[in-house]
């Protein structure tokens, strides 16, 4: 696929579902009693992960043009699958199935792709070995596939060394189901979306400052869910009104979790002109419109407490480095090396293809703004955050941006392309 540069963007923008929410919903959904209605629900690809595990465990799963009915097993209701359950490209799957799967009264095996098949499992595996678990790595390298024997488990107060959404999640759905009370730290605070959600359904959850605790449930109830648009999908119509000379975006229904939105307070810092419209909030979930117009970026440093509530934009923030005056550092964000694919070389090697001034660091990036950048062909690694970031870049870029293995953005944002050429005057 390939691009070019645009002289404005101009229009209404209304992001798909949050991808953390949706998955979140059919999985308590699920193991909940009576019918849980989602609404705004992604129909990305790891989404669709998920609902194919859940069906293929006796869960009915209804998919409707603007809506997704799960009929609740219960707590204890999940049957045992007949084949090995694909997670598919769904670290999200993969890792918090993992936790409901422990406590099952039967055994199991996920597997997923290729980038699945190499990301780091031993962060859920530890802690839930640590509950009693019988989970083991099939190839003995702490990555999937995983076979999963369900047993009893007991509680346990678990120090998170990674602030990690995913970890939290797959201990606290195991709490559901251990005996006494689970606990676990973090090091900061990472999107709290478990959290909020359970407590909904019914669940005994609490939260104070970094550490979260569950107790053990004896049913959840199903909810009628909304789900608020993406912050992570928007983070690139956010970069594109930003960067793109006399543009006014206007992105509708937008998330914005304090535990999410990172990239808010980045683009503030680095002089941005994004404004907050039509505050609300639904189940504890915050959302807004979000209206952004061209700007004059500044470089800032990036580090800390801020780092994982911005994990998934930091390749879109480091392309709006490149166009901002002075440096951007990047720091504390490793976790970048163990997504989809290491974002941070992948992102340092096809900046610098397009002519950035860009250095790869142990935890992040240096981002020397001001260079003009240039066309030139992108490997996508089939990550489907790269390959948003690079066709914001080449809309900014002389000549032509060629991505390979484009179609990867129906991960998490099939109509991206659609929705961006809309905005194209």
């Amino acid at each position: 696929m390939n691009f070019h540069k645009v002289k404005q963007l101009r229009g209404k923008i209304t992001i798909p579902g949050d991808k953390s929410i949706s998955h979140r919903s059919v999985m308590f959904g699920s193991i909940a009693k009576g019918i849980t209605e989602i609404h705004g629900f992604l129909p990305g690809a790891d989404c669709i992960s998920t609902i194919h595990c859940f069906r293929n465990m006796g869960v009915s799963i209804e998919q409707h043009r603007d809506s997704v009915i799960v009929h609740g097993n219960g707590l204890h209701g999940l049957k045992k699958p007949d084949s090995i359950l694909d997670c598919g490209n769904s670290g999200t799957t993969t890792r918090l199935i993992s936790g409901i799967l422990s406590a099952q009264n039967f055994s199991v095996t996920l597997t997923g792709d290729a980038s699945i098949q190499k990301r780091p499992m031993a962060r859920i595996i530890d802690p839930l070995r640590m509950m009693g678990a019988d989970i083991t790595s099939i190839n003995h390298n702490q990555c999937a596939p995983l076979h999963i024997n369900g047993t009893t488990l007991h509680g346990i107060h678990y120090h998170s060394k990674v602030a990690s959404a995913q970890v939290k999640s797959a201990i606290l759905l195991a709490g559901l189901y251990a005996e006494g009370e689970t606990c676990v730290t973090e090091p900061y605070l990472s999107r709290n979306h478990t959290e909020l959600m359970l407590k909904r359904f019914g669940a005994d959850v609490s939260s104070i400052q970094t550490t979260a605790t569950i107790q053990p449930a004896t049913e959840l109830y199903g909810q009628k869910i909304l789900v608020p648009g993406d912050i992570s999908s928007a983070a690139f119509f956010l970069a594109a009104g930003l960067l793109v000379p006399n543009s006014e975006l206007l992105i509708k229904n937008v998330g914005i979790n304090p535990t999410r939105d990172g990239i808010l307070r980045v683009c503030k810092a680095m002089g941005g002109h994004v404004t907050l419209l039509n505050e609300t909030t639904t189940g504890g979930e915050p959302a807004c419109n979000l209206l952004v117009q061209s700007s004059e970026l500044e470089g800032i440093t990036i580090e800390g407490s801020i780092i994982p509530t911005l994990i998934d934009e930091l390749p879109i923030i480091a392309l709006m480095a490149c166009f901002a005056k002075g440096t951007t550092i990047i720091k504390d964000a490793a976790e970048l090396k163990v997504k989809e694919s290491n974002r941070i070389a992948v992102m340092v090697n096809n900046l610098t293809a397009m002519g950035a001034d860009v250095e790869e660091t142990d935890d992040g990036m240096i981002i020397h703004g001001g260079k003009p950048l240039h066309g030139a062909v992108i490997d996508t690694k089939l990550d489907h955050r790269i390959a948003m970031t690079f066709a914001i870049a080449g809309l900014l870029s002389d000549g032509e941006t060629t991505l390979l293995n484009a179609d990867c953005v129906a991960i998490s944002y099939p109509t991206f392309y659609e929705d961006l050429q809309h905005c194209i005057c």
